[in-house]
């Protein structure tokens, strides 16, 4: 009785389209739809999802950074809209951009000002200047005092957090190898050439060949402005021997080839004279920009168009005789 209820069930399965005879003669096979299967748990083997590699959009130059789609499955799969995702060791902040894109509250550690420097570059870059309205930078320097401190405790600290101060890259190599040079800012001229600015950073006692010395390392790379960064004010004599320096002319004026600037000043919102900060855009490689609106949560289990269409019912092909 059981053999022919199973030969029943054949017959009604075929009647409603769900076995599938080839033209070839083959054996019959059952039809499964998408639709119709529970689907397969996520497996932790991701192959799908590109590595960073040198011609990536999204690539910043940073040694560890990881792929966003990585993040964005990771944060989707484990929280929801609002709630707050911790990354202690951020790095170049791919967590914090993901975190941001999917609307959720995020905190960021790091213990290197390179890499929140790198950060705000990159939110600023994704989002707008207005981002930074909604978020705190906690622990660094807002005063004279904290950056004495902190270039008593870290010199290197103190350099890359000055450098931030001004939006400039740190300079590439090992400490202590940077022949005169501590960071740059690189920008874009009226016909395209791209042209550089020169920074030197000077945590202790200022001595007077730090301007000359600058003033060389300015011929030798053929930058357009040299910087010296400074704790300490700079005497008269250091002054008057940047000024002797001359001009760089641009297509937006004239701006003094070698220049002094204190902490103190930084933190008081005084910049760097050089061409508009529109030209200046490329220190930096910036990140992809946001959409208009922040993406929703997406599901886990959301059908792409080209699977759906995949899953539409096969028209039903008649048994041949036997």
């Amino acid at each position: 009785m059981a053999q022919y209820e199973f030969f029943d069930r054949l017959e009604h399965l075929d009647a409603v389209g769900l076995i599938y005879w080839s033209e070839r003669g083959g054996l019959p096979r059952y039809r499964q739809f998408l639709a119709d299967a529970p689907g397969a748990p996520l497996s932790d083997v991701w192959t799908e999802i590109d590595v960073i590699n040198s011609q990536a959009a999204e690539r910043l130059g940073y040694p560890t950074q990881k792929p966003e789609a990585l993040l964005d499955r990771i944060i989707a799969a484990s929280t929801n809209v609002g709630d707050v995702v911790l990354d202690p060791f951020c790095g170049c902040g791919t967590t914090i951009a993901a975190a941001q894109k999917l609307k959720r509250q995020w905190i960021g550690i790091d213990v290197t000002h390179l890499a929140i420097s790198l950060i705000r570059h990159r939110l600023r870059g994704a989002y707008g200047d207005s981002i930074e309205e909604s978020y705190d930078v906690v622990g660094e320097p807002v005063s004279i005092p904290d950056a004495e401190s902190l270039a008593a405790a870290d010199p290197y600290q103190f350099q890359w957090w000055s450098l931030g101060l001004v939006g400039a890259r740190p300079a590439e190599g090992k400490k202590g190898a940077d022949k005169g040079i501590d960071g740059r800012i690189y920008f874009h001229e009226g016909d395209g050439t791209t042209r550089q600015v020169i920074l030197s950073v000077k945590a202790g006692k200022l001595h007077a060949p730090y301007v000359r010395d600058l003033a060389g390392v300015i011929t030798r790379e053929k930058a357009a402005i040299g910087v010296l960064l400074t704790l300490e004010k700079p005497t008269r004599e250091m002054r008057t021997e940047a000024a002797s320096a001359g001009f760089y002319k641009s297509p937006w004026g004239q701006h003094p080839k070698l220049q002094i600037l204190t902490v103190g000043e930084l933190l008081a919102g005084n910049r760097i004279d050089m061409p508009p900060i529109r030209q200046t855009d490329v220190t930096y490689k910036r990140a992809p920009k946001a959409p208009p609106r922040a993406a929703e949560q997406p599901s886990l289990y959301d059908v792409k168009p080209s699977m759906a269409k995949a899953a539409q019912p096969i028209p039903k092909r008649k048994r041949k005789p036997a």
